[in-house]
């Protein structure tokens, strides 16, 4: 049979067709190699959003890009290799807590992350206002560390899963994000490429997250999960809430200086508990636990005895940043201007609308809206109350952190829209939807 060309291709996806693991071979390496320019992949991406692609086509594509380029090999390093992935969310630092308490129990963890964009905040940002903290590890390197140290969180390189850095990009601009299909060949793709055995997915659902409905959250898990072990990788899935910031910290310094106080089991109540559903089935795929029980068990453990804050120092210094911010966290980059935000009526705090708080952050200069902006490290903000919690008039809401003046301004009046107080006591939100 006659190869299709890539205009053909296109067309047959126009069409509601239905493509071959070839065909979709094809499109990656053509896009990869230059053969296919960008406007002929938007047109098919277009194509894609619109008419779906069924299992098998999201698995061919998905695996297509993972070879695109290198695939890491962490052979070398003992042990089954878990990963974590987050679908997004606003205050979600778990990524820097958990690294060191899983690796404190003895699994290695190896991870790729990525940086911010629009409401929702990004690990590699958060670690790099650890003073001299480098994200950039070539890929030797990146094993290397994990093999001495058991753990490492780095950008991804050049070489690695090239077509999603591309794919992902044309995506952004063509309004073609929102596809349950191109997102998991997107994250999984990633995931193949970086080498896990395993990976345990959270994915968020609410108003601060991707995802709005516990339908859809469901309806990506359970497209995640197969994708992943059609090709090999254990993969489960959890659905969180996003209907309110994890913790209090909203920004990237001051969510750095909360992980730290979760490595320690202290801090918000509720990110350490998140810590602890998303760890303790690290800890079981990568077979250090026997049962979630147990891994639940090993984590306490390991923050409360300082295994996991001593890891947490290697880890940071590995990657060249200072250590000596985990017991001083003054060390961290400090707003030049401050300002609480009370409350102008007494009652409950009835919701917040999680990802206007993410964009009231923004506003202060803590998130980008493009991915040339430049992040300010010390912006943000800290709740001082969360739903189901008790205000009087005058009561503190929040503390903002901003360069000046006019940023606080801006974060006031986002924030002030993105919570309600009322009149009668609402319950606090269950942490873990589904599992």
């Amino acid at each position: 049979m006659r190869e299709r060309s890539l205009e053909e291709l296109i067309g047959l996806k126009r069409d509601g067709g239905s493509h071959t693991e070839a065909e979709l071979s094809r499109l990656v390496e053509a896009f990869v190699s230059g053969e296919m320019p960008d406007y002929q992949m938007s047109a098919w991406l277009m194509a894609a959003y619109l008419r779906g692609l069924d299992r098998g086509e999201t698995v061919a594509l998905t695996a297509a890009m993972a070879h695109s380029g290198r695939v890491i090999d962490l052979s070398t390093v003992p042990g089954r290799k878990v990963d974590k992935h987050s679908t997004g969310g606003v205050g979600d630092k778990t990524t820097i807590a958990l690294v060191p308490l899983v690796a404190a129990c003895g699994a290695p963890v190896a991870k790729m992350s990525g940086r911010g964009l629009g409401h929702t905040g990004g690990t590699l940002d958060k670690l790099e206002s650890i003073s001299g903290f480098s994200v950039d590890l070539g890929v030797e390197e990146f094993v290397a560390q994990v093999r001495r140290v058991g753990c490492a969180v780095a950008a991804q390189s050049s070489d690695v899963d090239p077509a999603d850095k591309r794919i992902y990009a044309l995506r952004d601009v063509t309004g073609t994000v929102a596809s349950v299909p191109l997102i998991v060949s997107s994250i999984i793709s990633k995931k193949l490429a970086g080498g896990a055995d395993a990976i345990v997915l959270d994915v968020k659902v609410g108003s601060g997250a991707f995802m709005k409905t516990r339908d859809d959250a469901r309806d990506l898990a359970d497209e995640l999960v197969s994708t992943g072990e059609a090709l090999g990788i254990r993969v489960v899935a959890l659905l969180t809430d996003m209907d309110q910031p994890l913790g209090c910290a909203v920004g990237n310094a001051l969510e750095v200086a909360e992980a730290f106080d979760a490595v320690r089991g202290e801090g918000p109540e509720d990110l350490f508990q998140e810590c602890l559903a998303l760890g303790s089935r690290m800890l079981h795929l990568a077979g250090v636990a026997r049962d979630l029980d147990d891994g639940r068990a090993r984590l306490v453990t390991a923050a409360e005895s300082g295994a996991a804050t001593a890891k947490l120092r290697d880890w940071i210094a590995a990657q060249g940043g200072d250590p000596r911010v985990v017991d001083d966290p003054s060390r961290l980059p400090r707003a030049a201007h401050t300002r609480d935000v009370r409350s102008t009526v007494a009652g409950w705090v009835s919701a917040f609308d999680a990802e206007g708080v993410g964009r009231a952050a923004m506003a202060m200069g803590a998130g980008r809206a493009r991915v040339d902006d430049v992040i300010d490290p010390e912006a943000g903000l800290v709740l001082a109350a969360k739903v189901g919690d008790r205000v009087d008039v005058g009561g503190l809401l929040a503390t903002l952190h901003a360069a000046d003046g006019a940023m606080l301004d801006a974060g006031e009046e986002r924030f002030r829209e993105s919570v309600r107080v009322g009149a009668t006591r609402v319950g606090a939100h269950d942490l873990v939807l589904e599992q």
